[in-house]
């Protein structure tokens, strides 16, 4: 077969179709985990109010160590979606097997780490015991996910690097079903399982995460992908290709880690504020999850994009792209924003947890929603940068935002003891403060002479 054939399909164009090809599955992909995260915490909301609350500590220091993975996915698309647009195939499946190797690294600290510090560091910052328990307890458990879950990101990485984005919907929808079932059969006890109530919901997810890589590795060697990226013909290990992979990623990875940080030192000090604002806290994170995975999406689709036809040589027209895709962001989110202003207490009953709680929550959904039309074109604009291969630029502008964003909530939180809706008011701050250096940067066209 020509090199031709081999790689049709691998170039994208700078469409509304070509857009929404790349944007949708990667959105019905994102979608699916964040039922995910609901469904668990409608399940463990049916335990207690004390179970919904922990579950907002343990899920954000997990997303602390997938957003390290998150970082690696990130860095290793925008090399396979521009060996993509070079027309060098026979280079992605190195990247991939390299990419994988540094994960299982990352990922064997992120176990030790947790086994070793984390138990520490929540007895020291939490007021609640019980909290501490529970918490350590879950994540025993729940860490042992963490080696399914990146090579899953490596995963996702290679099909939007490659235009494949379709195939991602299959192996999340399988994830989902198989969560959903042990969910209720583990914290509930159904269906011949034990009861373990909230950690329950560990092993739940764990297995969810290992079925859903089987699912998807099984897709992608059915429909020749595997095949014919040479993904598992063995290479041997190259210096080069590490430290490629390494430069354009640990800037994000870093990045990723800081932000998700001040999220676990933001949820921390929602946690000296007592239980119904962390539930409610925990709540807004399944809404922020559900309602910006288009936006997300979106993001995702402009690092590719951006690093495809730069790739193919059409350096001046990557501004043309990244508005176009901005707009369509933008436009996403401001439904979304009509939607939960018009409805808020109706989502809120899903939790199960009373009108107090209700009453407490809509007005944080109100300014979350706000947020969430920042973050539409914020993180289009950062993720355009990621996409040109200066990732170092994503970490400046990080940093910058961790520092206002945790200045920020301390001050709100801890020092002037105001509400959480003041506390949430810190997402329009971050954001803002996003997008201000990333626009700046590919306005001025710096990017034109980067080389990855």
């Amino acid at each position: 077969m020509s090199s031709t054939n081999n790689t049709a399909g691998l170039q994208v164009s700078i469409t509304n179709r070509q857009i929404f090809s790349i944007a949708l599955p990667i959105a019905a992909s994102m979608v699916v985990p964040q039922i995910n995260f609901i469904t668990n915490n409608i399940f463990l909301g049916g335990l207690d109010r004390q179970s919904l609350a922990v579950a907002g500590i343990t899920g954000v220091y997990y997303l602390m160590f997938a957003v390290v993975g998150g970082g690696l996915n990130n860095g290793l698309q925008a090399l396979i979606a521009r060996r993509a647009g070079e027309n060098r195939p026979e280079e992605i499946g190195g990247l991939f097997q390299q990419g994988v190797r540094i994960a299982m690294g990352l990922a064997l600290a992120g176990i030790i780490i947790t086994y070793l510090v984390a138990p520490f560091i929540l007895r020291m910052t939490l007021h609640n015991q019980e909290h501490v328990d529970m918490a350590v307890r879950f994540l025993y458990i729940r860490i042992w996910g963490l080696p399914f879950l990146y090579i899953y990101q490596m995963r996702n990485a290679l099909l939007v690097g490659i235009n494949q984005s379709r195939f991602l919907v299959i192996g999340t929808l399988a994830e989902t079903l198989i969560n959903i079932f042990l969910d209720y059969g583990l914290i509930y006890g159904h269906w011949g399982l034990p009861a373990l109530g909230f950690d329950g919901a560990a092993y739940a997810s764990v297995a969810a995460e290992a079925g859903g890589l089987v699912v998807i590795f099984a897709v992608m060697r059915n429909n020749g992908i595997i095949r014919k990226l040479q993904l598992f013909q063995k290479k041997p290990f190259s210096k080069a290709v590490n430290s490629l992979i390494l430069q354009q990623s640990a800037p994000l990875i870093l990045q990723y880690a800081l932000s998700i940080a001040a999220w676990e030192f933001f949820y921390i000090l929602i946690e000296h504020h007592g239980e119904r604002d962390l539930a409610i806290s925990n709540a807004m994170r399944n809404i922020f999850g559900l309602f910006g995975c288009v936006t997300w999406s979106l993001a995702a689709t402009s690092n590719a994009m951006v690093s495809n036809i730069i790739g193919q040589g059409l350096q001046n027209r990557v501004i043309e792209l990244v508005w176009k895709i901005a707009r369509l962001s933008i436009s996403f989110a401001v439904i979304i924003f009509i939607l939960l202003n018009l409805m808020p207490g109706l989502l809120l009953k899903v939790y199960g947890q009373g009108p107090d709680f209700i009453a407490a929550a809509i007005p944080v959904v109100r300014v979350v929603s706000a947020a969430m039309i920042l973050q539409s074109i914020a993180t289009v604009w950062l993720n355009s940068v990621v996409g040109t291969g200066n990732s170092k630029m994503n970490l400046f502008s990080e940093s910058l935002a961790i520092i206002v964003y945790v200045t920020y909530v301390y001050i709100v939180l801890e020092k002037m003891q105001l509400s959480i809706v003041w506390g949430w008011a810190s997402e329009c701050v971050y954001w803002i403060t996003i997008f201000t250096p990333s626009f700046w940067y590919m306005m001025s066209g710096k990017w034109k002479h980067k080389r990855i």
